[in-house]
């Protein structure tokens, strides 16, 4: 066997009569030789002959139209096209026939083909026996280049379905936290086009996006080991993605998953249990995210609470109110500022009882008294007047919700 012109570091012609002689024999016989390659394909490989994955007519075409390829190439008279392996693997990758189950099929037609050429070797005899033992290792060479292409076609449209389905959900996910338009998919559609329920118990999660290209890094496989379903998008500034947890799991364990990468700015939203309320989600969670101080890391949530939705509509007039409200507390040292910040926080939760104060603060309700009238001197105003305290407990809750308002700030504006 002698060659000319490669293809990949194969000769792209054989001339050796003996070789050539045998390969037309089975050209001729290739009906036959595709359809036991075909049987013994269907007869080993489950995926084949069960899952329907792969039409026969559609296997039959592909192993004759490969070994037409190779015999032809064999009788010296065609070249060595990788066009027909290319397009295997394309199919295959496209009726996603898993890659390992496509090279063993491959392997099986190529150990089938040379049987058969060993065994028309021996009917002529030795000289020609002679001629296909030194063709071997050209034919091998060439095998290699088949399994090769197929596996780069194959992986190339593997690449090229995941891209396009990533920008599918990507447009989905826009599509529901825009709010869906006319002409465009309903979110009802759209929870079965993501692979979500409609209802249930949803989350959206808005992280700040790093130079890195992902956010938050390995979080959808985490959130996949907990059987909840997450789709996203990436923008310039941050991904978002819209969470689907179902009911068996409690939010903090799916919260958990979230927190757990170092180093990640993340806003959450409440949960919500419809589809169709991720705008509104939405913006709780870009808020809640524009809620973490510059410069730190971590994971903030925002409460769904008529305050909350009151407060995301403006940060900055709710900035300027906190400290209209608790501007002159909020510029004592950190020692004063958290331990009236704590007291004012226990005084509200325990409804005005400075006896239960004091049992939530660990401490005499004689302290707990002392402490509010303090805080009362801050207010300019005693917390028995109802604006006082409603002003108070709005001030409190926006701390609660935006934590970085409760910072030191040179510039507090206006108080009491």
């Amino acid at each position: 066997m002698t060659g000319r012109t490669s293809v990949g570091g194969v000769s792209s012609h054989v001339q050796d009569p003996a070789v050539s002689l045998i390969a037309r024999g089975l050209l001729a016989e290739i009906d036959a030789l595709t359809d036991e390659v075909v049987s013994l394909v269907a007869a080993e490989i489950d995926v084949y002959r069960l899952d329907g994955l792969v039409p026969p007519a559609d296997l039959r075409a592909s192993v004759a139209h490969n070994l037409g390829y190779l015999l032809g190439y064999l009788t010296g008279s065609g070249t060595l096209e990788l066009d027909a392996p290319r397009r295997t693997g394309r199919q295959r990758a496209e009726q996603a026939v898993p890659l390992p189950e496509v090279l063993r099929a491959y392997r099986i037609a190529i150990a089938m083909l040379w049987q058969r050429l060993i065994d028309a070797a021996r009917k002529a005899g030795v000289e020609a026996q002679t001629a296909l033992l030194d063709a071997a290792s050209t034919l091998w060479e060439i095998a290699d280049e088949y399994s090769q292409a197929l596996t780069e076609a194959y992986r190339q449209t593997v690449r090229r379905q995941l891209i396009a389905d990533e920008r599918r959900r990507s447009a989905l996910v826009a599509s529901l936290q825009n709010g869906t338009t006319r002409g465009q998919p309903t979110a009802w559609e759209i929870a079965k086009l993501l692979g979500m329920p409609f209802e249930g118990a949803f989350l959206v999660v808005v992280a700040g996006a790093p130079a890195a290209a992902e956010a938050v890094p390995g979080l959808e496989e985490r959130l996949r080991r907990l059987e909840a379903v997450s789709a996203w998008r990436a923008e310039p500034e941050y991904d978002i993605g819209v969470v689907s947890y179902g009911t068996r799991r409690p939010v903090g364990e799916i919260l958990a998953a979230i927190s757990d990468t170092p180093g990640c700015r993340i806003g959450v939203s409440p949960s919500y249990t419809r589809l169709d309320l991720t705008p509104r989600a939405t913006r709780y969670a870009v808020v809640a995210l524009e809620g973490l101080r510059p410069g730190t890391t971590g994971v903030n949530r925002l409460e769904d609470a008529p305050l909350s939705e009151l407060m995301i509509g403006n940060l900055d007039t709710t900035r300027r109110f906190v400290h209209r409200v608790l501007g002159s507390v909020l510029r004592l040292p950190d020692d004063d500022r958290t331990m009236f910040l704590t007291t004012a926080q226990a005084w509200l939760d325990a409804r005005g009882s400075a006896a239960e104060a004091g049992r939530l603060l660990y401490c005499h309700e004689n302290t707990v008294r002392y402490r509010v009238r303090r805080l009362e001197e801050h207010l300019g105003g005693p917390l028995s007047d109802p604006t006082i305290v409603a002003e108070l407990a709005a001030a409190m809750q926006a701390i609660r919700t935006f934590p970085h308002l409760k910072a030191h700030e040179s510039d507090s504006g206006t108080t009491r």
